[in-house]
């Protein structure tokens, strides 16, 4: 853009008539942060501008941006500095004094691409940048000397805020939505280096989260089974960066974000995060803890005010929002810190004030603003608070002053739609927002003067030049008209709904008669701008395709209208123009149809073909056509043709093209006197050119691409003023032209002049009539709505059916909603209307035809619904609309089609998924899966299903069995070897050899190998011994001889299975075969039994389920019609051949002689039946003897054929016993051998299991050897990247340590020099007399005071000024500089001092005291480099720890690995019984220090163990018996001896008794032993009562140490704490003893350090005296006590 400019600007320079073009002012509104640039003055950016407001006048100042849009800001109130950033490639920061405007610095950084934040120090000339990407790199400044102090990068983390530590320039904090980091910067002499801290914050819900190292094992979590417990990033594979911070998804745990942080005058922090919670973050350990909330009791409640937009809605509406919001919780979003507090506001809208006491606050409502508040900003003073809401408003509160709260600037709820003059075109000016914001503009110097709400999202806007009237298009369609005749109080006056349609463009004809109004869909319509007229809506017309411009010309002389539409159709690609006139009076009768549409005869409509598609175009009187070109960026000039007739289809061609050095697609706008054409586009640059040549005249960047250039344009009447307006970046720009020629001017003077002569008396005409009309309610409008709204819902809940509605009922029903109707819809009503009062008497007749037709159709539906099923017509055959049948029955194809389709896509995936699966599960195997089942048990077996092993399966089994046997080989030899060898060994070891080689060469049992795979087909010979599988080749090799293992039981298993099968079916075979002869008896015997047929399932026979019977489909099979006629032919011909049989003569004539048989069978004995004879039905009596005798013949015949019978039936029963016995014991005997196949399968897979067990535990442990190196990877990986960085750590020492020794070499030197100046005075002043020297020598060493940091104590700024500062050393050093030059003065020269002797004395006392200041500036930077050398240092060691506790962790890694390699998992066969153990407390099953060792060896132990013991307890009791003889002799020997005694006792005592009482009572209580007993009771209960005492006493005793030992942990927190805040104050002690050195108040220091050294021996004094005295009354204490009791001595109970 910068090239285009230069372009721009040297085209204008080549053009004769000079011009230049001044931003008179700028306005906009900005939800960036808003700062104080001085105690009176505020800044925010806006757009390509930085405005500066002053709060007691409002008076504004703009400053430029030259690069366009203004991108990272930042303000420094103190300095009086802004600083801020272009964004273009490589942006630079320029920095700016205020209000001088001066650029202070322009710095020009790494950044490629934008800078995203700026932040200056509180104090020093420090500024912070971070970039954008790539870099995100965070930069410090010195943006006084333009130095970059130090840098660095953070790839791909941005930030929100950032922010210097007012308390200490070396700490910063930044934070975005995720975490929040505190940066320190280190300084080495000149050298700075960046450092980086992020904090810990809590979890989401305020709680605090532990983050423990995932990377670093627990070594005291032990798993004696699953190996070592191993960090997470090992089990996933990771070794490398990725291993040290990976976590699972389900272990992260989401923290606070973090919205808004403030710096306290501790160096501690304050944030907010979005979850509502209030933090408190300690910068020296970095840890985060919870404010709560503690309520006030006797507090004084603030004032509170409310801020409210003009109420658009009901009280009771804002009341329920205002509740809503309160209601909820409020996120913090901005901070100020103050001395009296915290101010903190968010998304309530409410300034809260914090007084925070520990972790507990106390909070206070100081004011709301309605408004979610984004930004709190303290004045340079901190007597004034600024507040920033998020739409961009701005307010000002003054706590210390109580006053209430005043807006400062009122925001637009959205950014600038268009700017448009105000009748006459030199005061006003009225701008409209896209929330349809209206404001009324001072045109001189851009004051705010009003503002008008809509509520709804504008269009368009445009001011009439014929009445103080502006006119407002929404997206909804409407136009609002707005009387701006009072500028400080617009109104709405009138609205019209033109149709449901967006109003895309508006425009006055130059007299003002007409608005011409664009919508969506090439609708125009055409109002009267008159409000005299009413605003009436005169028609419409639609254009050919979508309007993209209008243009109008007015001619004077005709008062004809011309207006241009700009189309651009998509068929054709090219752009259009249609133009058309308006008369000076449009009649409605006469130009406008009944639907309201203008016609063609009256408007003269004509259309050109341009040949580029155009997105702008402008019409001159001549007409001259400017258009700018869609598709690239050039300016085409076009000439219209005179006549033109509509169907001519030529294409217009340009006269004239000029690129326009602009970004496409842009807007052309002609200047009210049409001769300057202005271009703009979304580069926001603002081209000027002459209408005639085209030659740029002027330009001017006021927008930037960034917010999409530039949205409207609009020329003053008198042409000194421009308005431009950005897209999306907020800014009202107002230009003015500062140098132009005469003619110019005096033209441009006079066309405004002879169009104010033409509307002058129009405007004061229209301008009373605009006064007079009432206001436009929005309130009344919108209840008359929802009443209209009402009534049509009423009326058409009542409304009649379909069957008796008629189209009045329908008219009157729309009647109800003509006043909320669109003006297009309303006329179309209206036509429809006189339609049906036209053809009345029609209407009548149809009717009338209608009612007599629906009568038939009603019948004849009637009889419909009598008839069957069959018969029945659907409801839709009686429609007698054709189309609407043929429509349907389409409508039912299409359906039918769609769902065919449907249907037949669901069957296709289906098969496809079918053959997926048949491909996987059924033809991939070479052993199909089956099963066998019982003929009478429901046992079932299944075989195990296999596929055909691939090629390299078989090519491992046979590389691992080609190893086995080289392994075997190499095996045998060795051992021949050995016996070779041991051959020559004594005999005591051909001894051992012999009682081992019986457990060498036993064959492995099946316990050792873990599984019974021998036994059932599996060759376990070529195994891998358990206790070998030590490599990661051999338990892989296992793992492929196992599974071969596998494969030959499954194998063996499947052959057996095979042959089951294949019997059983020969036995279904053999029971079909027995059948058919059980099922002829059973039929001869005609016994209703049904006959038993085994049959083969699904199951057992796999392959039907994949062939589909017809008996398995129920529903009617679809047969197409070439099958059914195939079908219909097939039951016609046997049809036939059935007749032809039953015809058949032949047929007949046997089935009635021979029931259909020529011989007949045993088998039919049954079914024989002797004819009776003829006579058989008369009387007996009137038989003769030849019938007597034929009929005793045929009694016999008959008895003869019932025996024949019966011996024939039992015959067939006693077969058909023995066969369906045969078939019992055949079945039952295969049912058996299923059985012992059904064990063979359970066996089969506990074999299977067993060796899948090997395979698990192999897998698993080369799942763990795996996981084991990957960390052993992931640690040597981390391993290597501290060495780098102990490397980098030790070189930065080593430079550390270099830079230290050289500095203080030179500080040393500088500190001998010092002194040797000091020491050389006298040899310097040799000359003079010895009085002299001591007086001069008196003055060289005193120096003046020291300036006192004055403290403004009455000040509310909680920071202070920072004494530590370079400025304040400035200002101190100054001080003494004059102070020195005081003392030089001639005034205090010693009497008697040679003047030359003076100056000298001077010179050398000033070279001494710049020595002592250079050595005083030496020593706090070498201070400074001591501390950065101690850090480096710190971090060195704290390199060398982590790699001490990584080798730590890789040397317990490596021995973990070695032991898990040999210590192996084995599998045993155990039975049952040998490992079964009670669980007793003496038995704790621990094995880790377990060996195994043979059988036979625990054996042989345990017999020698037994002969042993058995010899040793021989002895023992032998030995037993013996001593318990001697020992009962001592016993008696003992006893006898103790009786004497006795005996001599009692006789003692009986001499010596003393009666006493207890005695008496002994000898004359009867019953003493119950005497005692309730003596003992007593005793007993004195001691029980004791022993809760006792108790009670103990857990007083716990209380009180537990509350010591809390008093010990505070006392330790306390201590803790002290301890921190004691080296803050040595830290202090020493910066003051450094002020203190550098001040030179040695003589006043003396002076106080004396007498505090007399106020501490007078302390001390006192202190011993006081101890003497305590010490005297502890003896004279204690001297009483003794003479107490030696007067009251205590008693003791004697015990006799």
């Amino acid at each position: 853009m910068e090239s285009d400019a230069e372009k721009g600007e040297d085209n204008g320079r080549r053009v004769a008539r000079g011009a230049d073009l001044e931003v008179r002012w700028v306005q906009g509104f900005t939800n960036r942060n808003v700062g104080f640039v001085n105690d009176k003055t505020i800044c925010y950016p806006c757009g390509n501008y930085i405005l500066f407001v002053d709060i007691e006048t409002k008076k504004k100042t703009v400053l430029k941006c030259k690069n366009g849009h203004v991108g990272a800001f930042a303000v420094n109130g103190k300095s009086q500095v802004v600083a801020f950033s272009d964004q273009k490639l490589n942006p630079v920061i320029y920095i700016y004094a205020f209000p001088g405007l001066v650029k202070r610095s322009e710095i020009k950084g790494q950044a490629q691409l934008d800078y995203s934040l700026l932040a200056f120090s509180y104090t020093g000339p420090y500024l912070a940048s971070y970039s954008s990407v790539p870099e995100f790199a965070l930069s410090i400044w010195d943006w006084q000397e333009n130095i970059l102090l130090c840098s660095k990068s953070q790839p791909g983390v941005t930030v929100t805020s950032m922010s210097f530590n007012p308390m200490n320039w070396h700490q910063l904090c930044l934070s975005n939505e995720n975490s929040l980091t505190v940066w320190n910067i280190e300084r080495n002499d000149q050298e700075h280096h960046l450092k980086s801290k992020p904090v810990r914050l809590p979890a989401e819900d305020g709680s605090l989260m532990y983050n423990q190292d995932v990377f670093f094992s627990h070594p005291g979590i032990q798993d004696l089974y699953y190996g070592p417990v191993l960090p997470i990033s090992a089990i996933a594979g990771l070794a490398g960066d990725e291993a040290e911070t990976f976590r699972p998804k389900d272990d992260i745990q989401l923290s606070v974000h973090p919205t808004v942080h403030c710096w306290t005058a501790t160096s501690d922090l304050y944030m907010g995060c979005e979850e509502g919670h209030f933090l408190a973050i300690n910068v020296e350990t970095l840890k985060a803890s919870l404010l709560c909330y503690k309520p006030l009791r006797d507090a004084k409640e603030r004032r509170q005010t409310q801020f409210h937009s003009l109420p658009l809605l009901s009280d009771d509406s804002l009341k329920k929002e205002e509740d809503k919001r309160r209601k909820q919780k409020p996120v913090l979003l901005a901070m100020a810190y103050h001395k009296d507090g915290l101010y903190a506001a968010g998304s309530d809208g409410i300034v809260h004030f914090y007084q925070i006491k520990g972790t507990h606050y106390q909070m206070d409502n100081c004011f709301d603003v309605s408004e979610p508040i984004i930004n709190l900003v303290f004045s340079p003073d901190y007597n004034i608070l600024l507040i920033e809401t998020d739409k961009g408003s701005v307010y000002v509160y003054k706590p210390s002053q109580n006053e209430e709260v005043v807006k400062l600037l009122d925001a637009c709820n959205d950014h600038f739609l268009s700017a448009d003059f105000l009748t006459p075109g030199n005061k006003y000016c009225v701008s409209v927002a896209i929330s349809g914001e209206v404001h009324v503009w001072l045109l001189e110097d851009g004051a705010f003067i009003s503002k008008l709400c809509l509520n709804t999202q504008a269009t368009a806007m445009v001011c009439c030049p014929s009445s103080y009237s502006v006119a407002v298009g929404t997206k909804v369609g409407h136009v609002y008209f707005i009387d701006v005749t009072k500028v400080e109080t617009p109104r709405v006056v009138h609205r019209v709904l033109l149709s449901n349609l967006p109003v895309q463009h508006l425009q006055y004809d130059q007299s003002g008669q007409y608005l011409i109004t664009g919508a969506a869909e090439g609708h125009i319509f055409i109002l009267d701008a008159r409000p005299s007229k009413l605003f009436q809506v005169l028609g419409y017309l639609v254009m050919s395709s979508e309007v993209l411009g209008l243009s109008t010309i007015y001619d004077v002389e005709s008062e004809l209208v011309e207006v241009m539409a700009l189309l651009c159709p998509p068929d054709i690609r090219r752009a259009r123009l249609e133009i058309f006139c308006l008369p000076s009076a449009i009649t409605i009768d006469e130009c406008i149809d009944e639907r309201g549409m203008l016609k063609n005869r009256v408007i003269q409509k004509r259309q050109y073909e341009l040949e580029y598609p155009l997105s702008s175009a402008v019409r001159q009187k001549d007409d001259t056509v400017y258009g700018y070109c869609k598709l690239a960026p050039f300016i085409y000039k076009y000439h219209l043709a005179k006549k033109k007739t509509w169907k001519d289809a030529s294409v217009t061609l340009s006269e004239k093209r000029i690129p326009s050095n602009q970004f496409a697609p842009g807007f052309l706008h002609l200047s009210p006197n049409s001769q300057l054409l202005a271009s703009v586009a979304k580069d926001g640059v603002l081209f000027i050119r002459d209408a005639v040549t085209l030659e740029t005249v002027a330009w001017e960047h006021c927008h930037s691409y960034h917010g999409q250039g530039i949205g409207s344009l609009a020329f003053s009447l008198d042409g000194q003023f421009i308005l431009v307006n950005g897209m999306d970046d907020g800014t009202l720009v107002c230009l003015k032209w500062n140098r132009t020629g005469e003619d110019e001017i005096k033209e441009a003077t006079d066309y405004w002049r002879l169009i104010l002569a033409i509307l002058n008396n129009s405007i004061y005409n229209e301008n009373i009539v605009l006064k007079s009309m009432e206001e436009w309610n929005i309130a009344s409008e919108s209840l008359l709505e929802s009443s209209l709204e009402t009534e049509s819902q009423e009326t058409l809940q009542k409304k009649p059916s379909v069957e008796v509605m008629d189209e009045d009922s329908y008219l009157n029903l729309n009647v109800l909603n003509t006043d909320e109707m669109t003006w297009l819809n309303q006329k179309v009503q209206k036509a429809i209307k006189e339609e049906i009062k036209k053809f009345a008497d029609k209407r009548k007749e149809l009717k009338k035809g209608i009612k007599k037709l629906r009568k038939t159709i009603q019948e004849m539906m009637y009889e419909n619904e009598q008839v069957p099923d069959i018969e029945r017509l659907d409801q839709q055959e009686f429609n007698l609309d054709i189309e609407e049948q043929e429509r349907m029955q389409v409508e039912s194809e299409q359906l039918v089609a769609k769902v065919r389709k449907e249907i037949e896509m669901e069957n296709l995936a289906k098969c496809y998924l079918r053959d997926i699966i048949k491909k996987e599960c059924w033809d991939s195997m070479s052993i199909k899966g089956r099963a066998i089942k019982c003929f009478h048990a429901a046992y079932e077996v299944k075989n195990y299903p296999m596929k055909e092993r691939s090629k390299e399966e078989l090519e491992a089994l046979e590389t691992v069995l080609q190893l086995k046997k080289f392994e075997s080989a190499d095996f045998k030899i060795r051992k021949e070897t050995v016996e070779f060898q041991l051959q020559a060994v004594p005999p005591k070891e051909e001894g051992e050899k012999v009682e081992e080689e019986p457990v060498t060469d036993e064959a492995p049992s099946n316990s050792l190998i873990g599984s019974l795979s021998a036994q059932f087909g599996g060759d376990t010979s070529i195994l891998y011994h358990q206790m070998d599988l030590h490599t990661r080749e051999e338990k892989i090799n296992q793992i492929i001889l196992l599974q071969d293992i596998i494969y030959k039981v499954k194998t063996a298993f499947n052959e057996e299975f095979d042959t089951v099968a294949r019997q059983k079916e020969q036995e279904i075979a053999r029971v079909k075969e027995r059948n058919l002869r059980i099922q002829e008896i059973v039929e001869q015997l005609e016994l209703q039994e049904e006959v038993w047929e085994p049959v083969l399932t699904d199951d057992e026979i796999p392959e039907q389920a994949l062939t589909v019977q017809d008996s398995e489909i129920k529903v009617e099979k679809y047969l197409t019609p070439e099958q059914r006629a195939k079908a219909e032919m097939m039951a016609k011909v046997e049809m036939e051949r059935r007749l032809a049989a039953l015809n058949s003569a032949r047929q007949r004539a046997l089935y009635d002689m021979m029931s259909g048989v020529l011989e007949i069978k045993k088998e039919d004995i049954l079914k024989i039946e002797i004819p009776p004879p003829p006579f058989v039905y008369k009387p007996d009596t009137l038989w003769n003897e030849e019938e007597k005798k034929v009929f005793k013949e045929f009694e016999k015949k008959v008895k003869e054929l019932n025996e024949e019978r019966e011996k024939y039936r039992k015959t067939l029963e006693t077969e058909l016993k023995k066969l369906q016995t045969s078939i019992q014991e055949t079945t039952q005997t295969f049912d058996d051998t299923v059985s012992k196949l059904f064990e063979w399968k359970v066996k089969s897979e506990m074999v299977i299991y067993q060796e899948e067990l090997k395979i698990n535990n192999l897998l698993y442990s080369l799942l763990l050897d795996e996981e084991l190196s990957t960390r052993e990877a992931g640690l040597n990986h981390f391993l290597d990247k501290k060495r780098k960085e102990k490397l980098s750590t030790a070189e930065a020492v080593q430079v550390a340590r270099a830079q230290y020794d050289a500095y203080r070499e030179t500080y040393d030197n500088l500190s001998a020099e010092d002194k040797i100046l000091e020491r050389g005075f006298k040899k310097e002043f040799s000359d003079v007399p010895a009085h002299h020297i001591d007086h001069l020598f008196k003055l060289y060493k005193r120096r003046p005071r020291a300036q006192k940091i004055k403290m403004h104590l009455d000040t509310a700024n909680p920071y202070g000024d920072q004494p530590g500062s370079a400025r304040a050393y400035e200002e101190a050093l100054a001080h003494l500089m004059k102070a020195i030059d005081e003392m030089d003065d001639p005034e205090n020269m010693p009497e008697g001092l040679d003047l030359t002797v003076w100056e000298r004395f001077c010179l050398a006392r000033r070279t001494k005291v710049e020595s002592e200041q250079l050595v005083k500036q030496k020593a706090l930077t070498l201070a400074e480099m001591q501390a950065f050398l101690q850090k480096r240092m710190d971090d060195d060691e704290k390199i060398r720890m982590d790699i001490e506790k990584i080798l730590n962790e890789l040397n317990t890694l490596r021995e973990e690995k070695m032991r898990f390699q040999l210590d192996l998992t084995i599998q045993f066969l155990l039975k049952q019984g040998q490992v079964e153990l009670e669980c007793t407390a003496e038995l704790i099953p621990d094995y880790t220090d377990a060996i195994l060792i043979h059988k036979s060896v625990i054996e042989e132990l345990n017999c020698t163990i037994r002969a042993q013991g058995e010899k040793k307890i021989a002895s023992m009791v032998e030995s037993k018996d013996f001593s318990k003889g001697i020992f009962q002799l001592e016993w008696e020997h003992k006893k006898l001896k103790m009786l004497m005694e006795d005996l001599n006792q009692r006789a003692r005592d009986i001499q010596k008794l003393h009666v006493s009482r207890d005695r008496q009572l002994f000898l004359n209580v009867l019953n003493y032993d119950s005497r005692i007993t309730q003596q003992v009771s007593v005793m007993e209960q004195t001691l029980g009562v004791m022993d809760k005492l006792h108790k009670k006493k103990v857990k007083n005793c716990q209380k009180v140490f537990k509350d010591l030992e809390k008093r010990i942990c505070l006392k330790e927190q306390a201590n803790y704490k002290l301890g921190h805040e004691l080296q803050e104050m040595l830290v202090s002690v020493s910066e003051r003893r450094h002020i203190f050195e550098a001040a030179d108040t040695q003589l006043v220091s003396e002076k106080a350090a004396k007498e505090h050294y007399q106020d501490i021996v007078q302390r001390r004094q006192l202190v011993d005296l006081a101890k003497e005295q305590a010490q005297e009354i502890a003896v004279l204490q204690a001297e009483v006590e003794r003479l107490r009791m030696r007067t009251f001595p205590a008693l003791f109970e004697t015990e006799y």
